[in-house]
């Protein structure tokens, strides 16, 4: 089978854009396991951006290509970030926004599992299940026993079509449903919520976005088209739980918030190794004319999912309009990767960083808030209610923040660990 030309890609686990045709890599000479190894060895040895480091191991002994890229990957910084998934998944992610499962996605708050948000038209809609969910058993096991022995992630089962659970829920006003659920083809809305708000004189569009994938082009427009009509001076761009997508998203995403601030200029930049420092180009902001009018500055609802192409867009802003950042800190990936298709499977290795036009980039442990909040799941997205979005529109209203606000001088975070994440959909949002 003819591998096809890579892309490229940088995420909590991916971003990919075409931004030039590059690596029609050759294909490996068979599928067996030896080949598959040896292909991923000398795609690591050629792109990886740590080549240099790369520990000098036999391919041949390890049981499959995932072995060995978890036994070589670097990890003071890439914990996670390289990853190997089927190609099949890769591509419905990255061409249509889908994925297999039941439609929701959830997180650990406060010691208890809660439900973030829920796709339109899937199975987990369907079963009544909404935002501040708390979730209680999965298949007669208990949820708090699932997180305290390690066994949540897997409790849901694969992601294939026709897995079915049995979910106990309880809803914010405290009824408990039980409900089964079976898994199938669910398309994520990119854009999802555009609102005007009027706040003390100004127009405040909000706009809450997903992911930065093929169909998010047309939903970005049609957003843009409605704020410009609405004639909004102020945007908030919430990201709190978008992992990531597409670099040419990302690039058309920054040129609709900086419209003429920023069109011609820089970007980002790649930073390859030293091997591929002929790849070192720099993309350019778009010269748009449908940009939201005359935005002075972005603010922009963050939280430690909030990765890759959404911190991508923030860095490429920053030296062009202040962006203000709510919520918490982001994930913290600087680096993209290229996607090589082998086998009916996609390598994607870290192959470079980027860089805005400070030569701003190395933020592995995330871009810092100007204000922090908490995600509010009792209260619907876009409520003014919402603890993140009241705390954005009291910096519109005050041009500060309601607690001591974080000093908002270099784009760094307080170390942490880079503690090891699921790959692909899942790593996004802990999705189902």
């Amino acid at each position: 089978m003819r591998a096809r030309a890579s892309r490229v890609v940088i995420a909590l686990g991916l971003l990919l854009g075409p931004a030039w045709p590059v690596l029609a890599q050759s294909a490996p000479r068979s599928c067996s396991i030896t080949s598959q190894n040896l292909y991923v060895r000398d795609r690591l040895v050629d792109l990886y951006l740590w080549a240099d480091a790369l520990p000098d191991v036999d391919p041949v002994r390890f049981p499959g290509p995932e072995a060995y890229l978890e036994a070589v990957r670097h990890r003071p910084l890439d914990a996670r970030f390289s990853y190997i998934t089927s190609a099949a998944s890769s591509n419905a992610f990255y061409s249509d926004s889908q994925f297999i499962g039941f439609g929701f996605s959830n997180a650990l708050v406060d010691g208890a599992m809660r439900v973030l948000q829920v796709f339109p038209d899937s199975p987990a809609a369907e079963a009544g299940l909404a935002r501040g969910d708390r979730l209680v058993e999965v298949d007669g096991r208990r949820v708090v026993d699932l997180i305290e022995t390690g066994e949540f992630g897997s409790a849901f089962g694969p992601a294939e079509a026709g897995v079915s659970v049995e979910l106990v829920f309880v809803a914010v006003d405290g009824r408990e449903s039980r409900q089964r659920m079976v898994k199938r083809p669910v398309t994520i809305p990119t854009v999802s919520l555009t609102q005007v708000y009027e706040i003390d004189g100004r127009r405040v569009g909000y706009l809450f976005f997903r992911n930065f994938v093929r169909p998010s082009i047309e939903a970005l427009d049609e957003a843009f088209a409605t704020l410009r009509a609405a004639e909004v001076n102020e945007l908030v761009l919430d990201l709190r739980y978008n992992g990531g997508g597409l670099v040419d998203v990302a690039q058309h995403l920054g040129s609709l918030i900086g419209g003429w601030r920023t069109a011609g200029q820089v970007f980002a930049t790649y930073a390859h190794n030293e091997r591929n420092a002929y790849r070192d180009i720099s993309l350019r902001f778009e010269p748009l004319d449908r940009a939201a009018p005359e935005l002075s500055r972005l603010i922009a609802i963050t939280s430690r999912s909030s990765a890759s192409a959404s911190e991508l867009v923030l860095n490429a802003l920053s030296p062009f309009m202040p962006v203000v950042l709510i919520g918490d800190a982001t994930y913290g990936k600087p680096v993209g990767q290229y996607l090589i298709e082998f086998c009916d499977k996609v390598l994607a290795p870290v192959a470079f960083a980027m860089r805005n036009a400070n030569d701003e980039g190395a933020f592995f442990d995330g871009l810092p808030v100007t204000c922090a909040a908490p995600d509010g799941v009792d209260v619907p997205l876009g409520d003014p209610a919402e603890s993140a979005l009241a705390e954005a529109f009291h910096f519109i209203r005050h041009d500060h923040c309601s607690l001591p606000a974080t000093p908002l001088t270099a784009l760094t975070a307080p170390a942490r660990s880079m503690e090891p994440r699921a790959v692909g959909w899942h790593s996004l949002l802990n999705a189902q």
